[in-house]
């Protein structure tokens, strides 16, 4: 089984076991209406073009990146360098992060956060929602061709949705139903290598009205610099920033590249 096989397993067991959580108790918030107006506030930030910057503790294919860190203090620094929307890692076993680090950075920060998981299941657009998350990750890798009907979902009850795409047939399919943000992940989800160039290579198919955001192994300020004079909005950057030992300059320096 490849890292992306497991990790879904494992999530139809834990949306297994949130769904045997909510029906058991009549008085969990998820039974209520999880719906609000959406201010589209994280795909107006990403249309200022900059760094939208990641917190997570450990990866699948790195092991530990930075298991002590505080999510807080990090998304304040986040912040403060200039970053345009924070990402949450919220999958406990492969990244380390929890729904809780959502909820303390979405009170900590003034800007739009993301929540960043493997969504295979409506209850989780509404428990993103329920957090305060800005904007959920929908992966054409896991969703297939269910990704419109989630998209759908996601429009209707009120959060923004980051279409992550790997191949020219999944970018093809994220346009083919409509998707407003569209991701291009430069990791293999076979080998989890990384290959900058994978962004670059699809960016011309990508529609001029779509926000583009160019996702992994961005290592410096010059991949930054090639990824926006490539023509991308956003650069999402997780293990750089969290292994830096000054954030919060290296995101100001990044954002100097747009």
């Amino acid at each position: 089984m490849t890292f992306l096989d497991q990790i879904i397993e494992r999530k139809k067991e834990e949306v297994e076991r949130l769904k045997d959580e909510v029906g058991s108790d009549p008085y969990h918030p998820l039974h209520g209406e999880i719906k609000r107006n959406n201010l589209k506030r994280f795909q107006n930030a990403l249309r200022r073009k900059g760094v939208i910057a990641e917190i997570k503790r450990k990866s699948p294919s790195k092991g530990d990146i930075n298991p002590s860190l505080d999510p807080i203090k990090l998304a304040k620094e986040y912040e403060e360098g200039g970053a345009i929307a924070l990402s949450v890692l919220t999958d406990e076993v492969g990244f380390g992060g929890t729904m809780k680090d959502l909820i303390e950075v979405k009170k900590g920060v003034r800007i739009p956060v993301l929540q960043k998981d493997f969504i295979i299941d409506p209850l989780q657009i509404k428990e993103a929602i329920y957090a305060g998350a800005d904007g959920v990750l929908l992966i054409v890798a896991v969703l297939k061709d269910q990704t419109g009907e989630f998209l759908r979902i996601a429009e209707e009850l009120g959060i923004d949705a980051l279409v992550e795409v790997h191949t020219e047939k999944e970018l093809k399919l994220a346009i083919e139903v409509g998707a407003k943000i569209i991701g291009i992940n430069n990791r293999d989800l076979k080998t989890f290598g990384v290959d900058l160039s994978h962004s670059l290579n699809f960016l011309k198919l990508l529609p001029k009205e779509c926000i583009k955001v160019a996702e992994s192994g961005i290592k410096s300020i010059d991949d930054a610099r090639v990824l926006f004079d490539g023509g991308f909005d956003a650069l999402l950057i997780g293990e750089t920033l969290v292994r830096a030992e000054n954030p919060k300059k290296m995101i100001g320096e990044m954002n100097d590249a747009r």
